[in-house]
């Protein structure tokens, strides 16, 4: 599908809103009606060619009385779902009674099978049926939907002749569309959906090719598990997936793909279902797991109620929400927002080098690390592939916390763990609602040699290429040639400009506190078994980097004493720290002006001043 035969598309279902929605809906819940209705119509039309056909064989199956239906009726289809009413979208449209066509459309939901009940059930489908029955707009959204000037399938429409009239709807082209509709929606209704940025598919790309390429000459014959907890309306994953289906094509691997997934919001988590019916990339919705039966993309928040649990995996790939509390998290564990230190999970606890119990629980005001945190848990220790983790995060992932803190512990316990193989700072307003700056974590428990006890810190935040056109606050993006030129920073592992690579100590530091001693009224030192009294009130916390020449003892020497001589160290209060500053490493100081352009404003400012001055005095 061109860029012309998009904007065609999109602009056709941003109408449908303001032709049939106008006046009987707030603006506010058009949405709800428009994203649903698109989804819809997408799987109705998919199942158009084979309706009377399954009909036939569902007739057949009652009358000999066969229970499991469900694998003979998918044959039928060819794809996990089918409809067993008698109605089609294009049947129900010819229903010209609203009380009528609101029992049909009825009928018509009930005879999807159980994964679209599922999605059915998620966009409050029959509620909305209501809605617009009530509006007396039903017939006119169905109508609208299935126009024959557009084409929501996976297949191309064909003229007589056997040419493309309309272009296929690919998976990853339907996810971008769902993408922006909602971002419009919710910019013509001034709604931000907190923390939620939806990656654009030029970022999913880099993240796909940062998981795989470094790792391709290691694809063999094998069955590989790709997991995204925060899996939005699974661009990722299936991005990913034909990634590594690719690769293994041209070295000519035969590989099984399997992708696991967790969406919390249920419009977006009911549009990944749909489309993974759609698309193929998933073959089944159900899996065993012991006795357990679960389901490959869960529905829930994955960090109180993990749907995955136990499961390890090959690639973790993500983009969390940013800045986002998860407070519902702690209710849902029957805990208060002051509660957090009893929220109690394996997957965000561990054991350090000394046995001592490190807990990675942030601050509740964003719970981003907490899904870095479980894609942790999630690594592979009896493969030689391992896990890699690619993960998006903002800013403040790599320096927020105190020593001590649940986020400063993760840090600690990936770098001293030797995990991190690399963070690369990506350009900012490349994000379709936020235009701030994000930071992409490369972490793997199989670093190659040469990378063992580094990190390396890559800048690709001038790495862009502009668009045309911004689409909300994204004004650029990572095209092929802008992924290459990263890929190859990040697979060279050389100092550059753009490249810097540290030993994994670089980061750490020390959290110490040291006090002045207390004085009596004479100024002299207050001693209690011959060792002086702290004053409480004079406490003073120093970061010392692990780097430090002569560690805490050469620092306090060397820094303090010289200029606070009877201050002393609280060797009690020591804690471990680790953060990361791109600044320190890549700022780049803006050039002063020259003397002779200095010179010449003000000399430009004094002609002005004079000129003003004279036509004052009436000179």
């Amino acid at each position: 599908m061109n860029q012309s035969q998009y904007n065609q598309l999109f602009s056709f279902i941003w109408n449908i809103a303001t032709d049939v929605l106008v006046y009987a809906f707030e603006k506010g819940d058009y949405k709800k009606i428009i994203l649903p209705m698109m989804v819809l119509r997408r799987i109705d039309v998919l199942l158009e060619p084979t309706k009377q056909q399954l009909l036939t064989q569902k007739e057949l199956l009652d009358k000999n009385n066969i229970q499991n239906q469900d694998p003979i009726l998918y044959n039928v289809t060819d794809y996990p779902f089918y409809n067993t009413s008698k109605f089609t979208m294009k049947t129900l449209k010819s229903e010209t009674d609203p009380l009528r066509l609101k029992m049909n459309f009825t009928d018509y939901l009930n005879g999807f099978s159980k994964d679209v009940q599922d999605i059915i059930d998620k966009f409050k489908l029959r509620q909305m049926v209501d809605n617009l029955t009530e509006a007396e707009r039903l017939g006119s959204i169905i109508e609208k939907f299935t126009d024959d000037k557009i084409n929501l399938s996976n297949k191309p429409v064909l003229d007589d002749e056997g040419n493309v009239r309309l272009p296929a709807l690919d998976n990853h082209t339907m996810g971008t569309i769902f993408e922006e509709l909602l971002r419009r929606f919710n910019e013509e209704n001034n709604v931000t959906e907190a923390g939620e940025h939806f990656t654009p598919r030029d970022y999913v790309k880099l993240l796909a090719d940062l998981a795989v390429l470094p790792i391709a000459d290691k694809i063999t014959d094998n069955t590989y598990h790709i997991y995204d907890g925060a899996c939005g309306t699974g661009g990722i994953l299936t991005l990913a997936q034909d990634r590594i289906q690719e690769i293994a094509k041209k070295r000519g691997k035969q590989v099984t793909i399997n992708i696991f997934g967790q969406e919390l919001e249920p419009h977006t988590f009911a549009t990944c279902k749909a489309d993974l019916m759609i698309s193929g990339n998933i073959k089944a919705f159900q899996y065993q797991y012991g006795a357990e039966q679960r389901e490959y993309i869960a529905y829930d928040s994955t960090i109180s109620r993990d749907g995955h649990a136990g499961e390890t995996f090959d690639f973790c790939i993500s983009n969390p929400p940013f800045g986002t509390p998860w407070k519902e998290d702690l209710k849902k564990r029957g805990l208060g927002e002051n509660e957090k230190k009893k929220f109690t999970d394996s997957r965000f606890t561990v054991l350090d080098n000394e046995g001592k119990e490190l807990s990675f629980i942030p601050d509740i005001g964003d719970a981003q690390m907490m899904f870095l945190a479980n894609n942790l848990s999630r690594m592979r220790e009896d493969t030689a592939l391992g896990t890699r983790i690619v993960e998006v995060h903002n800013g403040s992932s790599l320096f927020t916390g105190d020593a001590g803190s649940g986020a400063s512990n993760l840090r600690q316990y990936i770098i001293e763990n030797d995990l991190l193989e690399a963070i690369i700072a990506m350009p900012e307003n490349d994000f379709y609602n936020t235009g701030i700056g994000t930071y992409i974590w490369v972490i793997t428990n199989r670093k190659e040699e040469r990378r063992k006890g580094y990190v390396q810190l890559i800048d690709a935040t001038e790495i862009k290429s502009p668009l045309r056109k911004n689409l909300g606050d994204k004004n650029c993006e990572t095209s092929e040639a802008d992924r290459e030129r990263i890929l190859k920073l990040l697979m060279d592992f050389e100092e550059t400009p753009q490249s810097k690579i540290f030993p994994n100590n670089e980061f750490g530091y020390w959290s110490v506190k040291v006090y002045q001693p207390q004085r009596d009224e004479q100024g002299n030192i207050i001693l209690k078994k011959g060792k002086p009294v702290i004053d409480k009130k004079s406490k003073d916390t120093e970061i010392i980097p692990f780097r430090y020449e002569g560690g805490i003892e050469g620092f306090f020497q060397d820094e303090i004493l010289p200029y606070s001589p009877d201050s002393i160290l609280d060797e009690n209060s020591i804690e471990t720290g680790y953060d990361l500053s791109f600044t320190k490493y890549f700022y780049k100081p803006k050039e002063l002006r020259s003397l002779r352009e200095i010179s010449t404003d003000i000399r430009a400012i004094e002609e002005r001043t004079d000129g003003l001055l004279n036509e004052i005095l009436g000179k």
